[in-house]
């Protein structure tokens, strides 16, 4: 017992106690910096509708005549939260610095579906086929797509005409409907539940979407557009695709999360494989 006391003291005697006090601190500041990184809240700037027809309101006894109204289906919001994000509206805005204050707060963006793209966006002219255009919306998320991907530090999220939205403000075009104009088959399927797969998906190897799958090859989606991505903006590419041709997903070349899907994942609440895209969304937010 009193050898082995003579030893803890020996050792004792000959220990730097600054340095093992300054390798402690810089212990602390790891985990301090991890746990922060953790605990950080992340915000999620998300797109709405905007609604100039004051039906809303007086169908639902609501509102007024003359009303206008901005509003989003609680899916979104739903799985952002379920993601660990917190989900935030931006509303519809006269002047886009008021916007640009929000989105400079916020740690990523999700653009939403919605009404179709005016195409006039894109150089052509508006036909029969397509549907219910909203100026101001259009506006807006175009230059709410330019402003983050100009910034490129901030991930954005492009679901439906989201991912339509990005393509637009990056230079692409789109299909005014994908039966009338581009011969491929009905990609309206509300015949099916909102949560229930109508068509399969291939993924592009490698890619980003096929790796946040897990690197299966090909999913199956649920269905609800009638316009789709015509020609992939510069910079971006396609990564999925549907079992006719329609271009189910695009993504921007290099590190930035910048990705969009033509399906909706956030109807699809019962399914883990979809709800992987929130958290892989989520998980790019925070770094």
């Amino acid at each position: 017992m009193q050898e082995w006391a003579e030893k803890l003291l020996r050792c004792l005697r000959g220990m730097d106690y600054n340095a093992l006090e300054k390798r402690q601190n810089d212990f602390c500041r790891r985990i301090g910096g991890r746990t922060e990184r953790m605990m950080k809240k992340t915000f999620i700037g998300i797109t709405c509708n905007y609604e100039t027809d004051d039906a809303i309101g007086r169908v639902t006894h609501m509102g007024l005549p003359g009303q206008r109204w901005m509003f989003l289906a609680e899916h979104y919001t739903a799985s952002v939260e379920k993601a660990g994000g917190i989900p935030l509206i931006l509303p519809v805005c006269t002047e886009f610095e008021t916007v640009k204050e929000m989105l400079d707060r916020v740690d990523g963006v999700l653009l939403t579906g919605g009404n179709d793209v005016d195409p006039q966006m894109y150089g052509a002219r508006a036909d029969a086929a397509c549907g219910s255009i909203v100026p101001e919306r259009d506006r807006q998320e175009i230059a709410i797509a330019r402003y983050i991907m100009g910034q490129g530090d901030k991930p954005l999220f492009g679901i439906c005409r989201g991912m339509q939205v990005i393509q637009v403000a990056a230079g692409g075009a789109l299909y005014q409907d994908v039966e009338k104009e581009g011969g491929f088959k009905h990609h309206y399927m509300d015949m099916y539940p909102l949560n229930c797969p109508a068509h399969p998906v291939r993924l592009r190897e490698n890619s980003r979407l096929a790796k946040i799958f897990g690197m299966q090859r090909e999913i199956r989606v649920n269905s609800f557009h009638h316009q789709a991505v015509r020609q992939a903006a510069e910079g971006f590419e396609a990564t999925a695709w549907s079992d006719d041709g329609v271009i189910e997903g695009m993504e921007k070349t290099g590190q930035a999360f910048v990705l969009g899907v033509q399906w909706h994942p956030e109807m699809m609440w019962d399914c883990g494989q979809q709800q992987e895209l929130f958290s892989a969304f989520i998980r790019a937010c925070r770094q």
